[in-house]
C-alpha cells in the first residue's frame, strides 16, 4: 500500500488545491512550469493551445492538465474561452504585455464577466518598464539584477542553468502569488492581477545577499566570499576517479570536524576566515581530494556533519540511497522526473494523466459541478 505521505500517480483529483481551476494559456519555461506544481497540487488545470501543437501529453512540466486546441484568432474561440474563464478560479498567460488585451482576454474584459477571478502574469521585464516589450531569456533578467555577475570563477559569470531566473524567479513567484491572491479572494470575493516577472524575482532571491554586502560581509567579484566559491570549505572538489565531491562546513565544528576527517593537521587551516589564506588553503584541500575517489571519499565523510555530498549527474541522482528512500523521483511512461513537492500530510499531492479535452464540455461542466 501507498504511503499517503508519498507523491504518487492517481486518476482522481488530490492534493490541498482539489477543486480549484486554472485555465492555462500555453507557453514555455516558467509558466507550464508553474502549472505542473498547481496540478500536482491538485488543482484543475486546463490548458488552451494552438491548434496542432500536438504537445508531448507524456512530459513532466505538461502533466496533469486537460488540453484543449483552439485558435484564438477566431472570435467564436474567444467567446468559448470567455465562457470557460466564467466558471475559472485563475487565469495563467505568459505572453508578452499587450498580447492578451488585443485578443480580447486581457483582465479588464475577463473580470468583469467573473470578478472573484485571479488573472496570474508571467513575464521577464513585467507588464511595466522601458524593456516590457523586448525579447529576452532568463540569462538577461538575472543579469541586471545582481545575480548572475555573483555566480561563477572569478574569470567570468557562470549561468545557472535558467534556474534562478525562469523557475526560481519566475514560476515559484507567480505560484505564491497566485495562491495568495486565491486565498485573498475567498474573503473579499475579487480576484486581482499579479504581475510575477523574473527579473523581480531573481532580485528577491537576492535579498540575503544585499543585506550582507550592506553590512560589510560581502564584497564584490566571484570567488570572493564564503558562499560563491572563494572559501576553501564551501565548495566543488575533484576526485583521484576524476568525479566530484561537495562540502559546506560552515560552522566551526562542522568545519572542525572536515579537519578531522580530511587529516587538515596544518596549522595554516586554524584561521578559517581568512580571506587572505584561501586561495593556499583551496590548493592545499585540492591535492587532498585527489587521493582518494569520489567512493572513498563517501564512505569517510557522507552522513556525517562535514557537510558532505557527492556531486551526481542526473542519471545517478535517482539511485543515491537517500533520494530513492525518499521516492523524490518517479519513474512515468518509462521516464524518470521528479516527483511533485512539497508533500502533504493529510492531502497528498499527485501526478494525474494529461488528457485532450473540448472546452464546450468542460465549460459545461464547471457550470453544472458548483
Amino acid at each position: 500500500m501507498l504511503d499517503k505521505s508519498e507523491p504518487h500517480s492517481s486518476t482522481n483529483a488530490s492534493g490541498p488545491l482539489a477543486g480549484v481551476r486554472i485555465v492555462e494559456f500555453a507557453g514555455i519555461g516558467p509558466g507550464p512550469f508553474a502549472c505542473m506544481m498547481l496540478a500536482d497540487m491538485g488543482a484543475e488545470v486546463v490548458t488552451l493551445d494552438r491548434v496542432g501543437a500536438r504537445k508531448n501529453l507524456k512530459s513532466a512540466a505538461g502533466r496533469g492538465r486537460k488540453v484543449v486546441e483552439l485558435d484564438l484568432k477566431h472570435k467564436a474561440a474567444i467567446r468559448d474561452v470567455l465562457g470557460l474563464l466564467e466558471h475559472a478560479d485563475a487565469l495563467i498567460e505568459g505572453f508578452r504585455p499587450g498580447v492578451m488585451e488585443r485578443l480580447g482576454l486581457g483582465p479588464e474584459v475577463v473580470q468583469a464577466r467573473n470578478p472573484r477571478l485571479v488573472y496570474g502574469r508571467m513575464t521577464g521585464w513585467g507588464q511595466q518598464g522601458p524593456l516590457a516589450q523586448a525579447a529576452g531569456h532568463d540569462i538577461n533578467y538575472i543579469s541586471v539584477t545582481g545575480a548572475l555577475a555573483a555566480i561563477g570563477p572569478a574569470e567570468r559569470p557562470i549561468p545557472p542553468l535558467n534556474l534562478v531566473g525562469d523557475f526560481g524567479g519566475g514560476a515559484l513567484y507567480l505560484v505564491v502569488g497566485v495562491l495568495a491572491a486565491l486565498l485573498e479572494a475567498k474573503t473579499s470575493g475579487k480576484g486581482q492581477v499579479v504581475d510575477a516577472a523574473m527579473c523581480d524575482g531573481a532580485a528577491s532571491l537576492m535579498s540575503m545577499f544585499f543585506d550582507m554586502t550592506a553590512g560589510g560581509r560581502w564584497i564584490e567579484g566571484r570567488e570572493s566570499n564564503f558562499l560563491d566559491g572563494g572559501a576553501h570549505f564551501y565548495g566543488v572538489y575533484q576526485c583521484a576517479c576524476g568525479q566530484f565531491i561537495s562540502i559546506g562546513s560552515i560552522e566551526p565544528q562542522f568545519y572542525a570536524l572536515l579537519r578531522q576527517l580530511a587529516g587538515l593537521s596544518d596549522a595554516g587551516f586554524d584561521a578559517q576566515m581568512d580571506r587572505a589564506a584561501w586561495p593556499a588553503l583551496k590548493q592545499r584541500l585540492a591535492e587532498i581530494f585527489k587521493t582518494k575517489t569520489r567512493e572513498e571519499w563517501c564512505q569517510i565523510m557522507e552522513g556525517t556533519d562535514v557537510c558532505f555530498a557527492p556531486v551526481l549527474t542526473m542519471a545517478e541522482a535517482p539511485q543515491h540511497p537517500h533520494i530513492a528512500a525518499r521516492k523524490v523521483f518517479v519513474n512515468r511512461h518509462g521516464v524518470t522526473q521528479p516527483a511533485p513537492a512539497p508533500r502533504f500530510s493529510r492531502t497528498p499531492s499527485a501526478i494525474r494523466e494529461t488528457i485532450v479535452a473540448d472546452i464546450a464540455s468542460l465549460t459545461n461542466e464547471w457550470r453544472t459541478r458548483k
